[in-house]
């Protein structure tokens, strides 16, 4: 354990960025949280080439060469690269803790929205709803999460990422209590928006915990077993909710399962994880060492950009959009995410076409059919593991003192784009009743496998490429892959009963064979789109 710990200090210490005479870290080589730039960087940027050759980053704004030197004799930062309040310091064995800690989070808010799809017969018999209002159980749900990663990612960057999933899991836990007791059809529909809103935090704040806590050599481990997370719950909601209903009890009782979970989850986060963004950290060394000095000279980075109130409401809900609109990677990347993350969902209404109404299945063993596509999941994250990232690891000594660049994060997406396209042939023309029901099954397990290949690659490269302000890139994509995966299953039904599933899942795999050269162009050109970004502090 010893020597692991010193293998990733020596490799935060390659990474280590030296400071130019005005004080500021080259952005090329700074390690993912252990170096903060102030958020003005990233607003506004200038390379210049520097006589020593690094890239030294201007912001418009900051203090000039004097005022910054003073103020930088009270800039509280880490004590040295062994700081035991650094989070990268902390044991590895309470590292995984968080990171697993993190993915249950994550699964808790997958699970619930999917869950309702295995109990829709009973909603739709109690209060006289057409199918198409039934699923909207499921799609409103899926709506919050298009509102909720706009506040709680850019907040985690302002006020940290614990206060943030606490008050968030805390209102999410008593709307499922809400929709346990609704009595009306207008109130399960609200208190399902509003959950989904509040349980989006985890989706941008959980991400952002990883960064806080690994570096790039063991990230990728990590966020191998939380990408898990996102297509377990999907997978797991429909098994439990189709039991529920088979098993004769009523609805109610999975939103109470649900609040249960809610209230677990809530519990694991006020109780066991702490704190992890580096600088509301620095902002509590700041406070406590004007309190044991008396010296109020002691600032953090947080307290010297003294924003205007307009400035941080613009920055916490305008800088999400502003990186989608202004950054052609990570509008490409989202536009993949999305419609891989709406195929996903709409699953949830192909499926029961093709195994409850095809092969006359009862809903809790048509459940069972997406186990598959979670097993697949777990089999691509053991591939990542074993060969994909070891192969990243190699390439740290022969880019220090560098980092590796982001597009070493794409090679999976190479394997899994191809496949996602081959594995909606293989599900559609499999899908005859006639046909062995083990075939179109069997399916899934392939398709899990390409949509964790798919997600590991790009999740790692939107962290990679923009580091500080990785929150706000993952809250924009999950915004936008949230409205497909609302939007995609209100059509599946009309289009697999029209196309039949033959041809409807042929129009989904040709959709995606039109975007498997994304991953590929991002390998090639990516270098240089991130050299003209104004958000993306690495450079080659």
């Amino acid at each position: 354990m010893t020597d692991t710990v010193d293998v990733e200090k020596q490799q935060r210490t390659i990474e280590e960025a030296p400071r130019t005479s005005s004080g500021i870290r080259t952005p090329a080589v700074t390690s993912l949280g252990s170096e903060h730039f102030r958020d003005s960087v990233a607003d506004d940027q200038t390379v210049v080439e520097t006589p020593g050759g690094g890239d030294e980053v201007d912001a418009p704004g900051e203090p000039q060469l004097d005022e910054k030197t003073e103020r930088s004799q009270y800039l509280v930062k880490w004590d040295g690269p062994d700081d035991p309040e650094n989070p990268k310091n902390w044991s590895m064995r309470f590292r995984w803790y968080l990171t697993m800690a993190s993915g249950l989070l994550i699964l808790n808010a997958t699970f619930a929205s999917s869950s309702p799809s295995g109990v829709l017969g009973q909603l739709i018999e109690e209060f006289h709803l057409g199918h198409e209002l039934a699923v909207l159980t499921i799609s409103l749900f899926v709506v919050g999460y298009c509102c909720g990663p706009l506040i709680w990612g850019p907040l985690s960057e302002q006020y940290g990422r614990k206060p943030i999933l606490l008050v968030a899991f805390f209102i999410y836990t008593m709307f499922q209590v809400g929709s346990a007791l609704a009595k009306t059809t207008v109130q399960v529909l609200v208190f399902r928006f509003l959950g989904g809103t509040f349980a989006a935090a985890p989706l941008t704040a959980s991400g952002a915990i990883l960064a806080d806590i690994w570096d790039a050599d063991v990230r990728g481990k990590a966020l191998a077993f939380f990408t898990l997370a996102p297509f377990a719950g999907p997978a797991l909601g429909p098994v439990v909710s189709g039991f529920i209903s088979v098993g004769g009890a009523s609805w109610r009782w999975l939103f109470w399962v649900l609040t249960m979970f809610a209230g677990f989850c809530f519990c694991v986060i006020l109780f066991t994880m702490p704190e992890t963004y580096a600088p509301v950290i620095h902002k509590r060394k700041a406070i406590r060492k004007r309190k044991e000095t008396g010296d109020d000279k002691y600032i953090s980075e947080l307290e010297a950009e003294d924003l205007h109130w307009r400035q941080r409401l613009e920055k916490v809900l305008a800088r999400p959009f502003k990186m989608l609109f202004q950054e052609p990677m990570l509008m490409a990347i989202t536009l993949y995410m999305s419609f891989v993350y709406g195929c996903i969902y709409l699953l949830f209404e192909s499926y029961p076409i093709v195994f409850t109404e095809g092969h006359h299945l009862s809903a809790g063993i048509s459940g069972l059919m997406f186990l598959p596509i979670f097993l697949g999941g777990i089999m691509g994250c053991i591939i990542y593991i074993l060969f994909f990232n070891p192969a990243y690891e190699k390439l740290i000594p022969v880019h220090a003192p560098r980092m590796v660049p982001p597009e070493q994060r794409l090679k999976p997406a190479f394997v899994g784009a191809p496949m996602f396209v081959i594995v909606f042939s293989w599900f559609g023309w499999t899908s005859y009743p006639s046909i062995s029901l083990w075939a179109p099954l069997m399916s899934g397990l392939f398709m899990g496998c390409s949509v964790i290949f798919i997600f590991l690659s790009l999740f790692n490269y939107i962290i990679d490429a923009y580091l500080m302000v990785s929150a706000s890139a993952l809250a924009s994509n999950t915004v936008v892959r949230s409205a497909f995966g609302a939007g995609f299953p209100l059509f599946a039904t009309q289009m697999y009963n029209k196309l039949n599933p033959r041809w409807a899942s042929t129009l989904l795999g040709f959709i995606a064979l039109i975007m498997v050269p994304i991953p590929f162009v991002l390998f090639k050109f990516g270098p240089r789109v991130r050299r003209t970004s104004k958000y993306a502090p690495t450079f080659d």
